[in-house]
Parts: structure tokens; C-alpha cells; sequence
């Protein structure tokens, strides 16, 4: 009888890949977590207890079959096991690599609530996906049958893209609309290098590209095209922009130069990246070298500014954030990160005002946590007397982001939106107020998550799908 290949979380330990010296990655802006190697991503996957009621793959936004592709890589059907991945996930290189896996498939891994450690799926998934690439078993496709009509879909975000994949395998003639040079939204202009390396991203739109799907770049609807004009183009539209208008911060000296927004901050740096010249960098307005730098914020996008600004050579970095570690929203592997690589967080804290113009400082509000509030988080109470100035010559706002705008920027009428500013739309159907257009993503839910959107994304194709087949229905009758 052959061996159990599963169930080994009692005598095989938790591994993750190896990470790099945190003295050798602040220097670059490569990726910092190694890659499994067969034998250890076998030896990882064989510790999943493979239970009934699988509650990562319930936590997972997208509902990955997680069990399933664990048990096949530690079997060696490495194809397989892609093949199950990508079934439910259009792009599981990217949420392996991104994804919070501590918050929500690794957090509810079954025996590391027993005590075992958690089952290193993130790595696994990264794994799986980057083999197959390796091995060109990603390849570009071609719908079974080509159908007349088109969908446009503004954004090329996660969302935008998860959506694209899934029209045009289903045979529609597919364009993206996006405003920046290049395509990817968010995965290639707000995240650095370090968490997500730019041919990542890059390979899946040549294969979209390759399989027929059409990007029109620097195309700034409401400017370059109208939103009428694309509802005229297309039989049906989503829209998927996402959020990218950052919440300010007001208070004394709020305008002094060398105060700037995190995704104007993270842009610059992206595209530095690439080799692209920036204004804003060269001239050192966005540009952390030899400043101590001061972050504003706790959520991802601060961590992914305090990081940038380690590797730009800042003098210090420090990161004000007005609650405790135990209740800040972004992630604890981030955090850790971070202060390895030399970040100090000042917790507790919280703006008032600014000194100098250019700054020259923060005013600091010292903070206790008094009360939860509506949320169930306690609430950041004011400690008087205790305010004091945090030295700093360039200070980046990453407050989280808001939607902009829409119906004003494009003009158009009957495009209902929340009291929040983001498209009211179905969330099932994600359908909007306006007939055969649709809204996924951040632009709908909120500023969230990457496997969020690409859920989003994909349910929006299919409904997209089933609108479309319902209208030819009628037009053959």
C-alpha cells in the first residue's frame, strides 16, 4: 500500500522560502523571498491535513481549490496542479506573491490554528505558477469560436484584466482602455519591485495582447475619448478604474512643499524603475536620497512607501501611525520587513500640523486607545500635553485612496453613484444604472485587495457574458 503523501504537518515543521540579508535587498528593488525548490515545495505542500471543511480555501476571496493543488504538488503533477490554480484564479503568480495570505487562506489554515504553523500556501501557489511559465505551459489562447460582439473595459488594473481573460476566451472582441503608458493599473505603478517584479505583470498582458485582447494606452476617458463614445463602440462596457484619488491631510503648514501623496511617490519610483526619466525624481521632489523621511499612515501603501524610501537612501525613515501594532490595517509580514530593513515605527502618533515650507518637520499628537468604536476598533484618543516635532524633510501621506468623481470627469448622466463616490452596482451582477454597463473592483467595493478585484473581475465577465447571450437570444428570435 502507497505511503500517505499528505498529513505530514506533525513531523515536517513550518518552512518558508529563504529570505534575503535585509542588508543586501535594501540595495535593490528585486523581490526578496527566494523560490521553492521542487523537493521543498513537495516537502510544504505534503503538510496540508487535507480537511473536510477546507477553511482557506473558504477565506480565499476567490475560493481557490487549495487542498486539491497542495495535494497534487506534493505528488509531483506539477501541471495539474497549475492547471486546478489557474481554474479559479486568472492570475495566481501575482496573488502568490501580493496577496495577505496572513489575513486570509494561511490565517485560517487549519493546523496552524491547532499549533502546527500554517501550510506556506502563498510560496506554493508562486511556486506552481512560476514553473509553469518556466516550462511554457502558459501559453496564449484562442477562443473555440469568435463572436461579433465587443466589450470595452476601462482600466487595466486586476479587475480590468481578470475581466478581459474571461471575454475573450469567451470569444468577444475585447479593448482596454487605459490612461497610463503601460498596462497593469496599480500592479505596476503602486506596488514596488520588491513585492512584485514588473515582467511578472508584464508576461500576462503580452498573453492577453497575444490572444487578441486590444490595449489603447494614454487614453484618459472624459479627455481623449468620451464615455459615450466607448458606450457607442461596444456592446456592453465595465468600468474598473479603480481608486486613485488620495485622501488629504489638512492642518498648519499642509501645503509646504516636500509633503506628497503616496501614489505620486510610488509612480515616480515605478517608472524610474524602468528607466523612464522623471522630473519630479531627478529634481529630488520625489525622491527619498539622503532625507529623512517621514511616512504617514499604516496600511500597505505605507509600507510600501517606508521601504521605497529605505532603498532611495533616505538618512531615516520613520512611519506615524495613531494606533498600536495589534490594530494597524496593513500586514504584519510587511511590518516585520520593514523594521528589518531599518524602518522605525512611531506608534500611537498622529499629525497636527507642519513645520517649515519647505517642511522641515511633523507636529505630533501623542495618542491612547480609548473606546471601540462602530467597527469594533478601539478608538485613537488625544494625551494632552504630550505633542512634540518629528524632524523631517520629505513627508509622504499614504492615507488610503478614494474614488474620483466619475459622472463629473466623463459627463455623464444617470451613472448612479454611493455616498462613498464609488459606482453603485449590483454585487452579484455588478451591473450599474446604466444599461449594459458594468463596475468591478475598487471602483465599486472600496479601496481592497488585488484578489478582490480579480474576483470582481470575473464575475463581472460572466455576467457580461450571460447580458450578451440574452441580447443575441432576442436578436435571432
Amino acid at each position: 500500500m502507497a505511503k500517505e503523501p499528505m498529513l505530514k504537518f506533525v513531523t515536517v515543521g513550518r518552512d518558508m522560502p529563504e529570505k534575503r540579508n535585509a542588508e543586501d535587498r535594501k540595495d535593490d528593488f528585486l523581490e526578496i523571498y527566494g523560490e521553492f525548490i521542487d523537493e521543498k515545495a513537495r516537502e510544504q505542500s505534503s503538510r496540508c491535513s487535507q480537511c473536510g471543511v477546507p477553511y482557506c480555501q473558504s477565506h480565499c476571496p476567490l475560493h481557490n481549490n487549495i487542498p486539491d493543488w497542495l495535494r497534487l504538488t506534493a505528488t509531483g503533477r506539477l501541471r495539474e496542479a497549475y492547471e486546478i490554480s489557474q481554474a479559479t484564479n486568472t492570475f495566481p503568480e501575482i496573488c502568490g506573491r501580493i496577496c495577505p495570505q496572513d489575513r486570509l487562506c494561511e490565517g485560517n489554515c487549519v493546523i496552524e490554528q491547532s499549533g502546527h504553523g500554517t501550510v506556506t500556501i502563498g510560496s506554493v501557489e508562486k511556486y506552481i505558477t512560476d514553473t509553469a511559465w518556466e516550462n511554457g505551459w502558459v501559453e496564449s489562447f484562442a477562443p473555440v469560436v469568435e463572436r461579433e460582439e465587443s466589450v470595452g473595459i476601462i482600466g487595466s488594473g486586476p479587475g480590468g484584466l481578470a475581466a478581459a481573460d474571461r471575454m475573450r476566451r469567451a470569444g468577444f472582441k475585447v479593448t482596454v482602455y487605459e490612461r497610463a503608458d503601460r498596462a497593469g493599473g496599480l500592479m505596476m505603478y503602486g506596488i514596488p519591485g520588491f513585492k512584485l517584479e514588473k515582467d511578472v505583470v508584464l508576461r500576462r498582458v503580452k498573453q492577453l495582447e497575444e490572444s487578441g485582447v486590444d490595449f489603447v494606452l494614454n487614453c484618459n476617458v472624459g479627455e481623449d475619448i468620451s464615455f459615450d463614445a466607448i458606450r457607442g463602440k461596444h456592446d456592453a462596457v465595465l468600468i474598473a478604474t479603480g481608486v486613485y484619488k488620495s485622501r488629504d491631510l489638512g492642518g498648519p503648514g499642509s501645503g509646504a512643499e516636500g509633503i506628497v501623496r503616496a501614489i505620486d511617490y510610488l509612480t515616480a519610483s515605478n517608472k524610474v524603475s524602468f528607466g523612464d526619466e522623471v522630473e519630479e525624481y531627478e529634481s529630488g521632489d520625489l525622491n527619498a536620497h539622503g532625507k529623512k523621511v517621514v511616512v504617514i499612515g499604516g496600511g500597505d501603501t505605507a509600507m510600501d512607501c517606508v521601504r521605497t524610501a529605505i532603498r532611495q537612501g533616505a538618512t531615516s525613515v520613520k512611519c506615524l501611525y495613531r494606533r498600536d501594532r495589534a490594530n494597524m490595517p496593513g500586514s504584519q509580514r510587511e511590518t516585520q520587513n520593514a523594521e528589518e530593513e531599518g524602518v522605525e515605527f512611531v506608534w500611537l502618533s498622529a499629525p497636527k500640523g507642519f513645520a517649515g515650507d519647505p517642511v522641515t518637520g511633523v507636529m505630533v499628537q501623542k495618542m491612547r486607545l480609548g473606546q471601540a468604536d462602530a467597527t469594533g476598533r478601539q478608538s485613537p484618543e488625544v494625551i494632552e500635553g504630550a505633542d512634540y516635532v518629528e524632524e523631517a524633510d520629505l513627508v509622504i501621506k499614504a492615507l488610503g485612496f478614494e474614488p474620483e468623481d466619475l459622472p463629473t470627469l466623463w459627463g455623464v448622466d444617470g451613472l448612479e453613484v454611493t455616498r462613498w463616490g464609488t459606482v453603485l452596482a449590483d454585487f452579484q451582477s455588478h451591473a450599474t444604472s446604466l444599461e449594459g454597463v458594468y463596475a468591478c473592483g475598487d471602483i465599486q467595493r472600496g479601496a481592497s485587495l488585488v484578489v478582490w478585484a480579480i474576483r470582481d473581475g470575473r464575475e463581472a465577465a460572466d455576467a457580461m457574458t450571460a447580458y450578451l447571450d440574452q441580447a443575441a437570444a432576442v436578436a435571432a428570435e
